[in-house]
């Protein structure tokens, strides 16, 4: 349960980062524009680079366990 929390909360502050920058890339002044867009897209790559690990390791040592269409594909043997 903690896990999906953590994605939630990590999910929300990506779209935080991703508004920020639009909201300054529409500002009018274009010296401060592109240095708080830059760092509001920086943030944001560095934080799905940090939620895609943690989904990883979650996976892997078994505190989340995949749900959905395919989930158990993976573990079905041809006859």
């Amino acid at each position: 349960m903690i896990i999906k929390t953590l994605v939630i909360i990590a999910f929300i502050l990506i779209l935080i980062s991703l508004g920020s920058a639009l909201f300054h890339l529409m500002n009018r002044s274009p010296e401060e524009t592109s240095d708080k867009t830059l760092k509001a897209l920086t943030f944001r790559i560095g934080l799905s680079v940090v939620l895609f690990i943690l989904i990883f390791i979650a996976v892997a040592t078994g505190l989340y366990e995949p749900e959905g269409l395919g989930a158990g594909m993976h573990m079905q043997k041809p006859d």
